[in-house]
């Protein structure tokens, strides 16, 4: 392909020397953290907007776009090597107009790119950097970039003298490639099919790709890098519900109680690291994610549910422990995300020297703490940077090892202690996907673990965040600024995530103003994010124009949006009754027929989904006491039933879902009406009777 010729045009550089004055440029009126972390950079960076390519086209030179984010190690680097650099900030100066985005804040303009990045490169990354032309139309991309060439890996300065040379002598190289690289991404995005009927042989044949990618010694799938990635783990436990496998609850056990064990678990503070870069979980990549907090909780909840081990109920407690301490905001909305670096180096913030457990501590209670979060003398964690050990470990223990009264009380002095330290740098931007879906797992974790106070929790969180980010037309925002004066529109996570914190909200309290908002919020996804072949875009029909209008199908660390679209849809069907809604996800599901065959552990979210669909279900109306019916409900859900919803008839539920028994139960107390695949049984009025149904 063309682009790959001149990728390999580019890789073959001269050198220079340049000089750039140290500035503030124009990033310093932006409100984004990752922006504002490089507003005084002497390159001279731009915004993402129309400002800055009409630049471009006026000096005649290309794009050099930068993505990334603020607790994202590898971009502090590359800021630090290269864009704080004088000589590098004045070879980019010189060629390019430059460009710099926040990941977080605008997922549409990363999507674009990093497709284009994997199309170019067959992988991707932060930071991701990709050179357009001055519409937008990209020819070349790399991840992390050092200053000067080396290891196999382009150098900036290289690659900006070789750049300026092709854009002045063979510039039609460059836009050949770029145009092609355009035609096949708008190709990518079709439709070429319209797709096969779901069956669940494709959820079947997920689970047993899933169990040859797995890890028998450390639990997870593959090897290092190693991913929590939730959503699979959630996929196996609907294998035991259907299947009663036993091999696949027994992986996801081992993988649960190897992550709480190891060092992607902070074992002082409580949370979980983004990932681990080894495959026995013990060393992570340091920053802590809000959504990883959101759904390992879930999943740990299910595991709680369906085992009725209480080890897992306790990991779930130790996470909202730690988002309810270090990530919550005084008006209850959910900050993004924690940094990995402290002190210029990563994961200073979490190690430990025995010398310092020795003189905190005294000499029995530092044996003991040694002996249980495993501390060596010599150390454990290897200074990438050094390539050698530096006296400092990483705690982490026996997956086996029980917590005693003294261990706990040594944890909370070394957490004190821990806690005097600088901390890593906190971003405090409120995402309107990350906290519906933080506020889905609150309330989900609620009943499962009987924590009500949770469920108060987010349901004032939810509130909150409706008031903060729905405007006048009950359209979300993604992001507002805290001045109101900048703002990203809603995506399509964005309503997904949220619809999801509504019907977790809705089972675990049954306040049907939440189910209404729910429904509202869908007919406005529905209505604005459609695509023609079924499928779902993550932009709106009337957001920004970007080079191509992304979809949104894959899973990632987080579920695609699609999938948890498709999640939603067969639940809201359930609960109101409403087949419509059923069609629409089975849709959805046909759209991505070739993918969720091709690749189905990279579709676990929407399988998860088809498994929704596919599977009869059960469809539970509670009529009668208020607060009697919230208990009852409590009650199943402390018990594995995916394939369950639940409905309390009230006034306004009978409005939003006219199935859910017409006429007023007589008698006392509560009245059950249990339904699954178009039939009823008769009403109950004993829970027991209602839970030994389900258990069949």
């Amino acid at each position: 392909m063309r682009w790959l010729i001149v990728l390999a045009i580019l890789l073959t550089g001269g050198n220079a020397q340049g000089e750039a004055s140290m500035h503030t440029n124009e990033l310093i009126h932006e409100s984004s953290p990752y922006l504002q972390q490089h507003a005084h950079n002497p390159v001279d960076w731009h915004p993402w907007g129309d400002n800055a390519f009409a630049l471009a086209r006026l000096a005649d030179k290309p794009v050099f776009l930068s993505i990334g984010y603020s607790t994202c190690h590898w971009c502090h680097v590359m800021e630090h090597e290269c864009f704080s650099d004088e000589e590098v900030a004045a070879a980019m100066n010189k060629t390019f107009i430059s460009i710099k985005v926040d990941r977080e804040e605008r997922p549409d303009i990363d999507q674009v790119y990093m497709q284009a990045a994997q199309m170019m490169t067959g992988g991707g990354g932060w930071p991701l950097n990709v050179l357009l032309t001055p519409e937008g139309k990209p020819f070349y991309a790399a991840t992390y970039l050092p200053k000067h060439s080396g290891h196999g890996r382009m150098g900036l300065i290289e690659l900006s003298q070789r750049v300026q040379q092709l854009w002045q002598h063979d510039r039609e190289k460059l836009l050949s490639s770029a145009e092609q690289l355009h035609q096949n991404m708008q190709r990518q995005q079709q439709s070429d099919s319209a797709g096969d009927e779901p069956v669940m042989a494709w959820v079947e044949q997920a689970w047993r790709q899933l169990a040859s990618e797995a890890d028998k010694a450390y639990g997870g799938f593959g090897d290092a890098p190693k991913f929590p990635t939730a959503h699979k783990l959630m996929l196996m436990l609907r294998q035991v519900r259907s299947q009663g496998d036993a091999s696949a609850l027994a992986h996801v056990e081992k993988t649960l109680d190897q992550m709480r064990a190891g060092g992607i678990f902070d074992q002082l503070g409580y949370g979980f690291h983004r990932y681990s870069t080894d495959a026995r979980w013990l060393v992570p990549h340091f920053e802590k994610m809000l959504y990883d907090q959101a759904m390992l909780m879930m999943v740990y909840s299910e595991a709680a549910q369906l085992t009725g081990h209480a080890r897992h109920a306790r990991v779930v407690e130790e996470i909202a422990d730690y988002v309810l301490r270090d990530m919550r905001r005084d008006d209850g909305l959910f900050f993004s995300a924690e940094d990995a670096d402290s002190e210029g180096e990563e994961g200073l913030f979490y190690l430990w020297k025995s010398s310092e457990l020795k003189q905190l501590l005294g000499k029995n209670d530092a044996a003991l703490a040694m002996q249980f979060w495993h501390i060596e003398q010599g150390g454990n964690y290897l200074d990438e940077a050094r390539r050698m050990r530096n006296g400092r470990n990483i705690l982490h223990r026996d997956p086996t090892a029980t917590m005693t009264p003294q261990l706990e009380t040594i944890r909370q002095r070394l957490l004190r202690t821990r806690q005097q330290r600088p901390r890593p740098f906190r971003d405090e931007k409120v995402l309107t996907d990350w906290n519906g879906l933080m506020i889905a797992a609150l309330a989900k974790a609620s009943v499962a673990t009987k924590h009500e106070d949770w469920y108060h929790i987010a349901s004032h969180a939810m509130q909150q965040l409706l008031q903060q980010r729905l405007d006048a037309q009950q359209r979300l925002w993604h992001h507002r600024s805290a001045d109101g004066k900048q703002a990203v529109a809603g995506q399509l996570d964005d309503y997904a995530f949220v619809i999801w914190g509504l019907l977790e909200l809705y089972e675990a309290g049954f306040d049907a103003h939440f189910l209404q908002q729910a429904i509202a919020l869908n007919q406005q996804l529905l209505a604005h994010f459609s695509s023609d072949d079924g499928g779902f875009f993550l932009t709106a029909d009337d957001a920004e124009p970007l080079l191509i209008r992304p979809n949104d199908a894959w899973d990632g660390a987080l579920p695609s949006g699609s999938a948890v679209t498709v999640y939603n849809l067969i639940r809201l069907a359930r609960l109101t009754g409403d087949p419509a809604l059923e069609d629409r996800a089975m849709q959805a599901l046909k759209t991505s027929s070739r993918y969720l065959q091709q690749a189905p552990s990279a579709q676990a979210f929407m399988l998860l989904g088809l498994w929704q669909a596919l599977t009869a279900g059960y469809e539970l109306v509670i009529a009668g006491d208020e607060h009697a019916a919230q208990q009852a409900g409590r009650q199943l859900q402390q018990q594995f039933y995916p394939d369950l919803v639940i409905l309390r008839r009230d006034a306004l539920s009978q409005k939003l879902a006219p199935y859910s028994i017409p006429q007023k139960p007589s008698g006392q107390g509560l009245t059950f009406y249990l339904c699954s695949d178009h039939q009823c049984d008769q009403p109950r009025h004993e829970l027991a009777v209602v839970r030994q149904r389900l258990k069949r």
